[in-house]
């Protein structure tokens, strides 16, 4: 399991998530700050970011936008070798959009109104309780 890794505003826009994420295993040490593998979307598949990726050992599933895809094609035997790609892993990705689109659907969170980060920490700590709590009460439409 990874703590929760915030960013100021788009910062995390130039690397993806690399370096920020920490791992609390109870363990001898300093925890974790390199993931194993970084799932991202189409919009982190720049070469840059893989360049970054494989300098610190780091795995990449990212998916390949057409566009790029093309361009390589085009370009024949010098275009190189598609990056590898785990379908299974990318699609497991959804699970986390759709945790922060629950997320966003408080204004609170979406509109980061609090300016200092401990508060925000309590407003998302607060808001996934709400959404908790929502998930595992069943409503008396639901019952059978």
């Amino acid at each position: 399991m990874a703590d929760l890794a915030r960013s100021a505003g788009r910062q995390s826009d130039v690397r993806p998530g690399a370096g920020r994420l920490t791992d609390p295993a109870p363990r001898p040490g300093p925890p974790r700050s390199r993931p194993d593998r970084v799932r991202g979307g189409k919009a982190y598949s720049s070469r840059d970011n893989r360049a970054y990726l494989r300098q610190r050992g780091i795995k990449a599933t990212i998916a390949q936008p057409d566009d790029q895809r093309a361009h390589r094609k085009k370009r024949g035997r010098s275009g190189g070798r598609p990056p590898a790609f785990d379908r299974a892993r990318y699609r497991r990705r959804d699970a986390v959009e759709r945790c922060v689109n629950k997320w966003k659907q408080f204004r609170a969170v979406a509109t980061r109104y609090d300016k200092r980060d401990h508060i925000f920490n309590g407003t998302l700590t607060v808001t996934a309780v709400v959404i908790w709590l929502r998930d595992t009460v069943q409503e008396p439409s639901e019952t059978p």
